[in-house]
């Protein structure tokens, strides 16, 4: 094809990029966009993509989720803690010396592995072992996209070793090996370990430091050829920390990267889990909403780095640090109400400390004020601090951000942005404020609460408002990982937080899921997580979504809510799909006929009318756009004891009726599948925003619960009438 494009085979051959073989046919190549439009126009061509970019998205974790290696009957001994199961990561590589990637006990490599270990900058086959089965790298989009990158002086590695460090921390989240004793500086002490410690990983790097903007990129060519590889290879399970910026276009129309290979790794079996983005807490927000893949918001845990600040009136205010320096006697307390040459709209921003001059803060502890989500704001207000001779900085800001050290023995605590009032309030009425801070302490347990983090992407949807993203929770802030012995670290760890940390907790549970349960396929393996998730968090309080203000979390924070890994092991239904599920969803979303039947390899007629995509069999119901009634269909899987009866409870958004038709659903040696309906319909007069509900399937064990979802869009039946 590219040869009679381009005219010589020697063209053809400079022009190209990656050939895509094992999960799908296609290939990335150096085209012009009218070479591009030629290629389009063929017969025998789906798509034609642009490449583009994406950007990088345990102590305690299992512990807290209930994921217990003490219990001799749990979810983690029942399947040898994921043993004989592969987990394939697609990040910026591995740090193959960590004690995490240790194999000590580990039997044969599984005979359905057919990958291997690369060559290339300090690193060889002999970095792998039974535990890291396979390491690969993907740097030819990348050059592609950027010439002028210069390989020889190039701080990262050109082969599967790690600079970042995010590939190796994600890789420990979904299966490190048992490390004991690993602390970050004397906090959150405890035993390190994955959701599958006795799980194999495979690494696919494709994504790379470009040194003259200091980023981590990846490309979506590089991305897909790790998807094609690892399909070739026999990973069991798929872990994608990665994500685009906010979709403007239709992910599931296969212009995106990780949707295509997400769908040809699930036609294979292979469960594909994604983070979900840190763009929150905006509506709206949630990335890698292919209906394909499981889509991951981050939590807190029920963890806290409590750093007592004493005020010079005995009003004591916890922080949160990571502060395990010397305690820090009564020290003046300035806030600069307006630096030199700053915008006075802007006065006493920790951003603006930079304009103040060092007399202002030479001595004291600085307070100062951010809404920055991102933990280089918190950075740099520290560096200016010490810079012009502070002995420390208190930063308040929105709560249910991550909490991260600053610089060594320099003190940096975080209170939410109500309390850092309260301290402004003192400053500002006492005449010599002062203030004492203690070291951080850990604390662990009920009274800490879990939350939706701020930076959790939300939903709903901004590309198929009826598909619900994101699809489950788990912990992502503060998570203590593996990571490279070049970045800033302690032992060979560090905390982290994302949704990139969330996202491979999940992998690691599918991947215990996929070792008990070898016969399950990815869209069973999501429901199994999805309906019998936590909407309380494990001590049975609330759960509530940070942001301005907070609130209850509903399933645009959480999906069906924040995994439960034991629970998830048994179910007892599931709501499973296919290849016809997906081929019923994609006639229902407009793909014409020809690009579906050349996607599947096979002939494919859409039904007319074409189905609704209401009726794709999600374990969860979500109705934008309700006008008056609506009857949507779902289909349960029986997966627990062979004779069994459900009943239905609804609780239904307010303002909408809900009726389920049967009530009673009756599972036997000859009924295994059973469809039921569900017609809403509304009192709402006017159009609304979001509603929120659930319905549940019970017998006497096991309660299966999806999340509704319902708005009202009246306006339109008034306009047609009038």
């Amino acid at each position: 094809m590219l040869w009679s494009l381009l005219g010589s085979k020697e063209d053809a051959h400079n022009s190209m990029v990656h050939s895509y073989r094992h999960g799908f046919s296609g290939f990335a190549a150096k085209l012009t966009k009218s070479q591009a439009k030629k290629i389009a126009d063929l017969p025998d061509v789906v798509h034609v993509v642009p490449d583009s970019f994406y950007k990088l998205a345990t102590t305690r974790t299992w512990d807290y989720l209930g994921l217990s290696a003490a219990n001799p009957t749990s979810l983690l001994h029942g399947t040898n803690m994921g043993e004989q199961i592969i987990i394939g990561v697609i990040d910026t590589g591995v740090w193959p010396e960590s004690e995490v990637f240790n194999d000590n006990g580990f039997g044969p490599v599984p005979s359905h592995w057919k990958g291997g270990c690369e060559t290339g900058e300090n690193f060889n086959s002999s970095n792998c072992n039974k535990k890291l089965i396979g390491a690969k790298y993907f740097i030819n989009g990348f050059l592609a996209e950027n010439e002028s990158f210069n390989s020889t002086n190039s701080l990262d590695f050109i082969s599967p070793r790690d600079l970042d460090g995010h590939g190796t921390h994600v890789s420990t989240i979904a299966g490190g090996s048992f490390v004991p004793n690993i602390s970050y500086k004397g906090l959150a002490g405890g035993t390190v370990r994955g959701g599958a410690p006795r799980a194999h990983i495979a690494m696919y790097k494709a994504c790379w430091y470009l040194d003259d903007d200091d980023t981590t990129t990846c490309s979506s060519a590089d991305i897909l050829k790790a998807m094609d590889e690892a399909m070739h290879d026999g990973v069991d399970v798929l872990s994608i920390s990665l994500g685009s910026s906010v979709p403007l276009y239709g992910e599931t129309d296969i212009r995106d990267g990780i949707t295509t290979g997400a769908f040809h790794a699930v036609l294979k079996g292979i469960t594909v889990v994604c983070s979900g983005g840190n763009s929150g807490p905006d509506s709206l927000t949630v990335t890698n909403t292919a209906p394909w893949i499981i889509t991951v918001a981050a939590t807190t845990l029920d963890r806290s780095f409590a750093t007592p600040l004493t005020l010079g009136n005995n009003k004591v205010i916890l922080g949160q640090a990571m502060y395990t320096g010397p305690g820090l006697g009564f020290t003046s307390l300035v806030y600069p109400e307006n630096p030199g040459n700053s915008n006075e709209s802007f006065s006493g921003t920790c951003e603006e400390l930079l304009f103040n001059s060092n007399r202002t803060m030479e001595g004291k502890v600085v307070l100062c004020f951010t809404t920055s989500p991102y933990g280089g704001a918190v950075l740099s207000a520290a560096r200016y601090v010490k810079r012009a001779g502070g002995l420390g900085v208190i930063i308040a800001r929105h709560p249910g951000y991550a909490i991260q050290p600053c610089l060594d023995d320099f003190p940096c605590v975080a209170v939410d942005w109500e309390l850092g009032t309260d301290i402004l309030l003192y400053t500002r009425s006492s005449g010599s404020p002062v203030v004492k801070i203690q070291p951080s302490k850990t604390l662990v347990g009920q009274p800490v609460g879990t939350k939706v983090a701020t930076f959790s992407s939300r939903g709903p949807n901004s590309i198929a408002p009826a598909i619900l993203k994101p699809d489950i929770a788990a912990p992502g802030v503060s998570i203590l990982a593996a990571t490279t012995n070049t970045t800033f670290s302690d032992q060979g760890f560090i905390m982290l937080s994302g949704t990139s940390m969330a996202a491979p907790a999940i992998s690691g549970v599918a991947a215990l899921l996929k070792a008990l349960h070898r016969d399950w396929s990815p869209a069973a393996i999501r429901s199994a997580i999805v309906t019998t998730a936590w909407k309380t968090d494990p001590f049975g309080e609330q759960i509530f979504a940070e942001g301005s203000p907070p609130k209850l979390a509903d399933p645009f924070d959480y999906g069906g809510g924040l995994v439960n890994p034991e629970k998830s092991a048994n179910p007892g239904l599931v709501y499973d799909m296919g290849l016809e599920d997906y081929v019923l969803y994609m006639c229902s979303v407009g793909y014409n006929e020809t690009s579906i039947s050349q996607l599947i390899g096979k002939t494919t007629v859409c039904s007319n009318p074409r189905p609704s995509v209401l009726d794709f069999n999600l374990p969860s119901i979500t109705i934008p756009n309700l006008k008056e009634e609506v009857t949507v269909t779902r289909t349960l899987t029986n997966v627990g004891p062979l004779n069994s009866v459900y009943r239905v409870t609804v609780e239904p958004p307010s303002g909408f009726q809900v009726t389920v038709t049967p009530e009673t659903l009756v599972f036997n040696s000859t009924t295994k599948k059973v469809y039921f309906k569900v017609k809403v319909s509304t009192t709402h007069k006017i159009n609304t925003g979001y509603y929120f509900g659930s319905l549940t399937w019970s017998d006497s064990l096991h309660n299966v619960t999806i999340p509704l979802s319902v708005r009202t869009q009246i306006l339109q039946n008034y306009y047609d009438e009038n």
